[in-house]
């Protein structure tokens, strides 16, 4: 686990200013205070240092986010999460004054297939008519004469045909059937109605009539094109029979964004003849008995009579994502109202826009669900918007906010990535994106159109590169830990130590420890009967199994000296019940000793038993030496006497001998007594002990056990007792050196 060391950092940079600032002493003066001011500006250039580093990385990280927030595909993520939150601000169907007279398939089959004689469907508006709508906006291009009345087919005759006798014939008849031209512009006459108008390549012989739009301020028109030159493109409307009867004319543009899904629509465009509202907008104007528009300029917005409704710096009104239900709740099929009166008194002072929701009529368009709907569905919706004041609008100033949010929040996301833990500074940069996630959620559902994304992924990427730094750094003292305390550990005791680094103390410092040495017996006479390749050999699996073993009981090897290892407990981690680890070790590393002195390379080689001796008590350790050399060693007496009581095994007949403090930690019987010995180094005589063998009972351990006890006062009969024990047991050679250290104390 890479833990942050900000933290560590920190409290660096405090003992610097600790060091530099010591405690003023009574000998103070202009050469102490010069002192002071050299010092204090070496601590500001190493804090200005940090400062500025920190400064670079946050505006190098803000500026890669803004660079990367331009592309393509973070736009349209970026839009969708917009198109998200705007949505969850729903519309009661009850409160829409927007009703949508839909061509669907229905209609189709009752009244024939599309396209229909412009007749036809100058019967379904004056049905529209007939309900008394405020106002009605037909989102369908009448461009061009009535093609498909029967008056129109009398007259392409009469141009078709070259006999002057059957030309006579088509006009005359063509004179007498109704002009459906003049139907529909008569049904249109009978309410205010808002056509629809197309934008063309070509300057057209007759456009529409535009609506004065007043100017307050200086405004960059060229800015008020939906898609790429539209500036340049001409307002296409139909001709002026039907022209004439409509009191609004609206641009029925849509254009999609990158993704092809359509979030806006135009309230203003400019074209090259003049300034054109959008279909919706003058819709608008028209329920609101308006003549003209008032466009301003700081801030930008539309002025439709006292109402003002702010306007994206492109002239376009960004839609709110709305629910599939109140499509359906508002909409009225157009082949109902001549059967239907409930139908037609739904329209009675209701804005009402005719469209269609049929395939063959082309006005399905992708919405910003990505769903196919009926353009006419887009334009309710956006004048419901209008209607309400509602227009989601994205100020220049806000890239600037959020830069500047962006850089406190990426400051604030790498501070915390220095100064904290992981699991805390994590905490709080969450806390932090989360913050501006509420923030801007409740600033887009009212309609200002922040970057939800910009800040988060930010602060995001600051933190992990902050954390990175971090962990960078942490691993490299890792590595510096693992590369010093490798020469005293094996790796699975340096990984604790990297894990929890607290745990250790370098600096010399007392502890208890259980000191562990060991010895192979007659390993110099074996160095001159083996080979180099064969002694290395075997001395790499004795001391590779050893160490093994070490390091599974807790212990650490301090030491390697020959075939010696001289092992430690309790340091320089705290080790719980050292004693009895040590213990613990020293009986697996003599039953390790012995199956591998069954080995058919021992047995060859001669390889001896291992004595060890082990004792507990106080001793320093720490680091020793300097430079490139280091060596963490342990001094004390604990350590002295451990090395002799391993020597005192030959003296004894035993492999392991504990001394008395280590044998402290145990229970009375649970080590076997080998009476007092005189150790070199050691001014008064020691109890020592031993395992007990496994064949020895209850009784022999008693017996054992009261002979060793009888040896300070009265030694002949210790030595008696002994006597019978050492017949019974005549290969326990233990017993028979006590039994003979024993009697020679008894002789004097």
């Amino acid at each position: 686990m890479l833990r942050f060391r900000g933290a560590a950092h920190s409290v660096c940079i405090l003992d610097h200013v600790k060091s530099e600032f010591p405690q003023p002493s009574r000998t103070t003066g202009a050469a102490m205070l010069a002192g002071w001011a050299a010092k204090g500006w070496r601590v500001w250039r190493r804090l200005r240092s940090v400062a500025v580093q920190r400064s670079v990385a946050c505006a190098t990280i803000v500026a890669l986010g803004i660079a990367t927030s331009m592309l393509p595909a973070v736009l349209n993520v970026r839009e969708r999460v917009l198109d998200s939150i705007l949505s969850s601000t729903t519309v009661s169907p009850s409160t829409d004054r927007v009703v949508v007279v839909d061509i669907d398939y229905e209609t189709l089959k009752a009244i024939g297939p599309w396209p229909w004689a412009r007749d036809r469907l100058a019967g379904i508006i004056n049905a529209i008519a007939d309900a008394g709508p405020s106002v009605l906006g037909i989102d369908i291009l009448l461009i061009g004469d009535d093609e498909r009345s029967a008056g129109a087919l009398a007259r392409q005759l009469a141009a078709s045909v070259s006999d002057a006798q059957t030309v006579r014939l088509a006009e005359s008849i063509s004179a007498l059937l109704p002009d459906a031209d003049q139907a529909l512009a008569t049904a249109i006459k009978r309410m205010p109605t808002v056509l629809g108008l197309a934008i063309d390549v070509e300057p057209q012989p007759f456009t529409p009539p535009a609506v004065a739009v007043l100017g307050r301020g200086t405004i960059d028109l060229s800015a008020f094109g939906a898609a790429e030159n539209t500036i340049q493109l001409h307002p296409v409307g139909s001709i002026k029979k039907i022209a004439d009867a409509a009191r609004g004319h609206g641009v029925l543009f849509l254009p999609g964004d990158a993704d092809a899904r359509i979030r806006r629509t135009p309230l203003m465009l400019a074209t090259r003849s003049s300034l054109r509202p959008g279909f919706a907008l003058d819709v608008a104007r028209l329920d609101q008995a308006v003549g003209s528009y008032l466009l301003q300029a700081s801030p930008l917005a539309i002025g439709i009579g006292s109402a003002r409704l702010p306007l994206a710096a492109d002239g376009t009104l960004r839609l709110r994502p709305v629910a599939p239900a109140v499509h359906v709740a508002r909409t009225i099929s157009a082949g109902a109202l001549q059967t239907s009166a409930a139908a037609r008194d739904r329209l009675a002072g209701r804005i009402v826009l005719l469209g269609s929701s049929a395939p063959e009529l082309g006005g399905l368009r992708p919405a910003a669900s990505g769903e196919l709907i009926a353009s006419v569905q887009l334009q309710a919706d956006a004048i419901a918007q209008i209607i309400r004041g509602d227009a989601p609008v994205r100020r220049p100033a806000l890239l600037w906010i959020e830069i500047a949010a962006a850089l406190i929040a990426a400051g604030m996301a790498i501070w915390l990535a220095s100064a904290l833990g992981p699991l805390l500074a994590g905490a709080l940069t969450l806390a932090l994106v989360g913050l501006w996630g509420g923030l801007s959620y409740a600033l887009i559902r009212a309609g200002v159109l922040i970057d939800p994304l910009l800040v988060p992924c930010v602060t995001g990427a600051a933190f992990a590169v902050a954390a990175l730094k971090t962990a960078t750094e942490t691993r490299w003292r890792e590595m510096r830990l693992r590369r010093r305390f490798e020469q005293h550990l094996a790796p699975e005791v340096v990984q604790r130590i990297v894990e929890n680094p607290n745990m250790l103390k370098l600096t010399g410092e007392a502890r208890d420890i259980t000191a562990l040495f060991t010895d192979i017996e007659g390993f110099t006479a074996l160095t001159e009967r083996a080979g180099p390749t064969d002694l290395i050999r075997i001395l790499d699996r004795y001391v590779e199994g050893a160490s093994r073993i070490v390091v599974e009981h807790g212990g650490m090897v301090e030491k390697i000296v020959g075939d010696g290892l001289h092992v430690i407990f309790n340091a320089p981690l705290d080790l719980a019940d050292h004693p009895q680890r040590a213990f613990d070790c020293a009986l697996a590393l003599s039953a390790f000793s012995e199956q591998l002195r069954l080995e058919p390379e021992a047995q060859r080689l001669g390889l001896g038993r291992t004595r060890l001796g082990l004792e507990t008590g106080p001793v320093v350790v720490g680091d020793v030496g300097g430079g490139r050399r280091l060596d963490y060693t342990a001094h004390g007496d604990a350590m002295n006497r451990a090395a002799r009581l391993e020597a005192a095994n030959k003296l004894l007949g035993t492999k392991i001998c504990v001394g008395p403090r280590a044998a402290a930690a145990f229970a009375l019987g649970d080590l076997r007594p080998l009476g007092a010995i005189a150790l070199a180094g050691v001014n008064d005589a020691l109890e020592v002990f031993t395992v007990w063998p496994a064949d020895a009972d209850r009784h022999v351990r008693t017996e054992h056990a009261e002979a060793v006890a009888q040896l300070a006062h009265s030694p002949a009969h210790a030595v008696e007792r002994l006597t019978k024990l050492a017949h019974a047991r005549p290969d326990d050679t233990a017993l028979q050196a006590l039994l003979r250290r024993a009697s020679m104390r008894s002789s004097d």
